[in-house]
């Protein structure tokens, strides 16, 4: 069984400054979006339009800090989120001009034919690599994007080998991720975020407090990072998830490469155990 802990830190090693690298897709693109708030989302089904409005999030905790949220209600049901880590960071263009893709179209084409809701932390950068198809997932009602920093720096020490953001930029990160949303005119921007490597601390929650942002973890690892058995993956998920679960997976041709193929498992699997697909929005609200 692949640890998080053992694929974060193979990660920081074969690609340098991220953990994993991102996911895309295109298809039904809707109308691009004017400038405004990033707290904007399309409440719907697997594909109805629904009207905007704006996602729940949790009130702020003690001492000024951010809150942060790791699974939803199990008293709600049968719900679980798949989330999708999409990672760049500003030193892989090079390696993306060189024919190295950070993106996944064939895992968003089959979660849209599948009809499975998710949730999509984005890196700024990734959104400015992949515009088209930062567009097309942030105007399809099945998917939110939500925020998982400018560039994948850690906002602590210690965090899998990843390059450290200080506390005093960490706010600004936020908002350049966010602004990189807007201008490849995604709408469905929900204003949650992932630390990357899922590394924070006291100093890091008080610095992101301004920017009235929901951090978002997990209760389910897929240890689908550099990954070679699918099936692996997949029981690992299908072990793992209970009632409210959050699971984290990623998207990438050439980090985690088998994740498509776990998934294709785990949707028929865990809807034959009465479960139903949201997204991180639908499971905050129970």
């Amino acid at each position: 069984m692949i640890t998080f802990a053992r694929t974060l830190a193979l990660a920081a090693v074969v690609l340098g400054t991220t953990a994993l690298a991102g996911c895309g897709g295109t298809g039904r693109p809707g109308p691009h979006a004017v400038s405004g708030s990033p707290a904007v989302h399309h409440s719907a089904g697997a594909h109805g339009s629904g009207a905007a409005r704006r996602p729940p999030t949790l009130a702020p905790t003690r001492g000024g800090l951010t809150p942060v949220f790791k699974r939803g209600d199990p008293a709600a049901g049968r719900t679980v989120a798949l989330t999708f880590d999409a990672d760049m960071t500003a030193s892989q263009g090079k390696r993306a001009a060189g024919g190295e893709r950070f993106d996944n179209p064939s895992l968003i084409a089959l979660l849209r034919r599948l009809e499975v809701p998710s949730t999509v932390f984005m890196t700024g950068r990734w959104a400015e690599e992949y515009p088209t198809q930062a567009h097309a997932i942030g105007n399809d009602p099945l998917f939110e994007i939500a925020n998982h920093s400018y560039s994948h720096y850690a906002f602590t020490d210690d965090c899998y080998g990843l390059p450290r953001i200080g506390a005093e930029r960490m706010a600004s990160d936020v908002r350049r991720a966010f602004a990189a949303f807007r201008k490849a005119g995604a709408t469905n921007v929900v204003p949650y975020f992932r630390f990357p490597g899922g590394c924070y601390d006291k100093t890091a929650l008080r610095a992101l407090a301004p920017e009235k942002v929901t951090a978002v973890q997990w209760d389910v690892v897929s240890g689908d990072a550099f990954a070679t058995d699918p099936d692996a993956v997949a029981q690992q998920v299908l072990d793992g998830v209970k009632p409210g679960s959050l699971v984290v997976m990623h998207c990438t041709r050439s980090a985690a490469p088998v994740t498509a193929e776990a998934v294709e498992r785990i949707v028929p699997e865990l809807r034959e155990r009465g479960y139903r697909f949201v997204k991180v929005s639908e499971l905050m609200r129970h």
